[in-house]
């Protein structure tokens, strides 16, 4: 039997930024600066654009964190793949036209910028940290070439102290990217997309990532600190000594010490108590932070904060899962990094928006599929409360497609794993590193050898985390000794195995790490209504019935029965939380489709309903939720499944106040009804669709009703937060539905709107979730999708106010307030 304990704080260790905002002496001794303005941008191979004196007035001027490719436009020949697919059961090969969503994102791309370092000179250091840079990043300071780093989703960084001129002033950065075709399996992005940084520390300093936290022992009275920092030139000081603070949530200090360095060493040891300790959870995310300052004598060297959650973890065989002591189930969901319609760029306020869609879907955890996420995003499930399995590869020696990670792996793979766990290894949101997904090293030679010098770097870097990798090969990697090797076996669109997993490996556990891959087109119903597998429509939309699914995969009830039946199995982890683009499975050869139908959320961030099958069974708030919409002409008569999901028990449909049964959820019958209510032999008449729910003990306790819409009349206007930070990045997500005169979803507008944005904002991007819509996300205007869109709003740096008004001939525009504010 295997026996994980682990005890584990978060270090962040990129809040160097936020110490020196709050702190004017730490901004005296450590700068760092987020290099977002001021670039150059230009498509192409351009020989000479390292050089200095390179005349690059011409170029565009772009913001970073950017995106090249977003702006498109979709063509099925971007990237046009002729592959078989051997994970998705393909016979031969075919063409795939929107494999990776069908934009522009192969070649070469330039940026340049003046870079001014503040505060260098003499006896000090610069680093410059990439977040992510894709791909094959080649970086440049005053032309000579500083560093290279092939892996587009990893975080990197360079010392360029030799490299600027003495003053720090008048220097000059250029970074070359090149992405290559047939290089992904979905829509990797292109450029700048994650956010670069410019450190200036003494020549005696705390490094990139130098601190390790952890909290070795928990309990109600303290916790145990234990922080190694490094430290990087020492040998150019005396009488060096490390002070560090523990500060709660509110900024009191809790506990401090002070150790002295050891002459010739390299990192520094602590070890601090916590008194009544708060522990972080997915409910109760509470985060403490360590100040350490690095003094040489009396004369204040460095300052760098780790903040960090205090919580501890367990995984036991024939148990499964507990955090904090408490055994739970992950409720969690695979995402893709992209942004939807901001593409691959990262921005906080969409990712936070994800985050709080997904607070309310009731899921707790998220698997950042294939590959290294952005900080920004752990740092968020930090503060929200999300736990994590963070991936590091798509690929190791055997290539999925022809330019795929393989051709780095021999050279890359382990440093790609040390700067993935040195970044994230203190987030307490971080509880399993994964090493891999669906590689087809699982069933060829020296695939377990490969497997175990992985899992070896991880639990070098960090002992305090298992390893698990996302296996879809069940019996070449239970044979072979693969799945047998990793500390939790992660197990892809298996849920009927999982017995046979348990009879067979020794581990005692194992884990949903890729489940469902239902897909579904928001608000499209077809008919008749029945399970299927890759089912394919003319107009490249899927079922909202949320009962097509792929030829390896399973309706999301296939998971939740073994989920509930089987203590061992951990959670699951659903394909996917999000729409993301590229893989539009099952339109890959139907050109044109260019994004996924498997998420829960739609590519604008609006619900399908599938996200109310789940969120009644993971949050235990009320959910009641009709589908389909009932506005169907030419259906008058016609049998028209509804369906209800629901954690209430029991419910009584009525189609225009006649009683249609009651149903109650069952364990006897179709799988389906232990999770849906379902009347399957309702006849269309137009009127109101209305559901009445009743608790344990019978009592009617809510209603829920559906209208037949009539013509479309006017578009109103919500959003996610009428206020906005003023600083060139917040965002704001306004929902424009196209509605009847009544107030009613039209749910077939297809109406064209127009956007437009006064005042201190800008309109940024807008996105509909139709996956076989070729409309630009940048043009300020886009059809309806079953009547209902979402236009983002970016604040500008000005405060002040703003105002959005989206129009459509024949409607009645509708009209928001929004205002910008450089508090807060």
């Amino acid at each position: 039997m295997r026996f994980f304990s682990f005890p584990l704080s978060l270090l962040s260790a990129l809040s160097m930024l936020v110490l020196a905002l709050a702190n004017p002496a730490a901004a005296q001794v450590r700068q760092e600066t987020l290099l977002t303005t001021d670039w150059k941008f230009s498509k192409g191979e351009l020989p000479d654009a390292a050089r200095p004196e390179f005349n690059d007035a011409q170029w565009q001027t772009v913001r970073v964190p950017h995106d090249w490719a977003i702006y498109g436009p979709f063509d099925g020949n971007n990237d046009l793949q002729e592959v078989k697919i051997e994970q998705n059961q393909e016979q031969k090969a075919t063409l795939k036209a929107g494999r990776t969503g069908g934009l522009p994102f192969i070649g070469t791309g330039w940026y340049r910028r003046r870079l001014a370092v503040p505060g260098f000179g003499p006896g000090k250091r610069a680093v410059l940290l990439f977040d992510g840079a894709m791909s094959n990043a080649r970086v440049f300071v005053n032309g000579r070439e500083v560093g290279n780093w092939p892996y587009g989703y990893n975080s990197f960084s360079f010392d360029i102290t030799s490299f600027l001129k003495p003053t720090g002033a008048d220097n000059v950065l250029a970074v070359r990217l090149q992405n290559q075709p047939e290089a992904s399996r979905w829509y990797p992005g292109a450029g700048l997309y994650r956010n670069v940084h410019l450190i200036v520390t003494d020549e005696v300093h705390i490094p990139v990532w130098g601190t390790y936290l952890t909290t070795p022992e928990i309990s109600a009275s303290q916790a145990s600190v234990q922080l190694r920092t490094q430290v990087a030139g020492a040998g150019s000081a005396a009488n060096l000594r490390l002070e560090t603070e523990i500060c709660d949530a509110a900024g009191r200090i809790l506990t401090t010490t002070s150790t002295p360095l050891v002459v010739g060493a390299a990192a520094v040891d602590q070890r601090l108590l916590v008194p009544s300790p708060k522990l972080w959870s997915p409910e109760t995310p509470v985060l403490y932070t360590a100040s350490s300052k690095l003094f040489a004598g009396e004369t204040l060297k460095d300052t760098y904060v780790t903040r960090f959650g205090i919580r501890s973890f367990k995984f036991e065989a024939n148990k499964g899962f507990s955090l904090n002591g408490q055994p739970r189930k992950l409720r969690g969901v695979c995402n893709h990094h992209d942004l939807g319609p901001l593409g691959a760029a990262v921005n906080v306020a969409a990712l936070r928006r994800q985050l709080t869609l997904l607070k309310d879907l009731g899921a707790d955890a998220i698997r950042t599929t294939h590959n290294m996420p952005a900080p920004e995003l752990v740092s968020l499930a930090d503060e929200m409360g999300f736990m994590l399995i963070v991936e590091s590869f798509d690929e190791w020696k055997k290539p999925k497609v022809k330019n795929g990670y393989s051709q780095y792996f021999d050279e890359w793979a382990e440093k790609d794993l040390v700067n993935m766990v040195h970044r994230d290894r203190n987030h307490p949101s971080v509880i399993l590193w994964s090493i891999g997904n669906e590689v087809p090293d699982q069933w060829a030679p020296g695939g377990v050898a490969i497997a175990k010098r992985l899992q070896d770097i991880v639990h070098r870097e960090d002992p305090t985390r298992p390893v698990t990798v996302g296996m879809d090969q069940f019996d070449a990697v239970v044979k072979n000794g693969f799945a047998a090797l990793l500390d939790v076996p992660g197990f892809n669109y298996k849920p009927s195995r999982y017995p046979e997993a348990r009879a067979k490996l020794p581990q005692g556990l194992m884990l949903g790490s890729e489940t469902a891959s239902t897909v579904s087109s928001r608000g499209v119903y077809k008919f008749p209504v029945e399970l299927a597998k890759q089912k394919k429509y003319p107009d490249n939309q899927s079922s909202s019935y949320d009962l097509e699914s792929c030829v390896w995969s399973q309706t999301p009830d296939e998971e939740f029965v073994m989920q509930d039946s089987l203590n061992y199995v951990m959670g699951e982890f659903v394909w996917t939380g999000f729409d993301y683009l590229g893989e539009p499975t099952p339109y890959d050869e139907a050109w044109p489709s260019h994004s996924s139908y498997f998420g829960i959320l739609d590519l604008a961030g609006l619900p399908k309903d599938r996200y109310y099958l789940y969120r009644a069974r993971w949050n235990p708030a009320p959910t009641l939720h009709l589908l389909p919409h009932w506005t169907w002409p030419g259906r008058e008569n016609q049998t028209t499944p509804v369906f209800c999901y629901t954690n209430y028990p029991e419910a009584e449909l009525f189609v225009n106040g006649q009683s249609q049964g009651r149903r109650r959820k069952t364990t006897s019958g179709p799988l389906q009804t232990r999770y849906r209510l379902m009347w399957n032999d309702v006849k269309y008449v137009p009127g109101t669709l209305k559901v009445v729910a009743y608790n344990a003990a019978g009592q009617p306790v809510a209603t829920e009703e559906v209208h037949t819409a009539g013509a479309p009349h006017h578009i109103r206007l919500t959003t996610d937060r009428a206020t906005l930070r003023a600083d060139g990045e917040d965002l704001a997500y306004v929902t424009a539905r196209v509605e009847d005169v009544k107030g009613n979803l039209c749910p077939e507008a297809t109406n064209q709107l127009q956007f437009a944005v006064r005042g201190a904002s800008q309109f940024r991007a807008a996105a509909n979730g139709n996956a076989a819509s070729l409309e630009l996300f940048h043009e300020p205007q886009m059809k309806a999708f079953q009547g209902q869109l979402v236009v983002l709003v970016q604040a500008t740096n000005k405060a002040g106010k703003a105002q959005l008004e989206v129009s459509s001939p024949g409607l009645k525009s509708g009209v928001l307030k929004l205002k910008t504010t450089k508090r807060g």
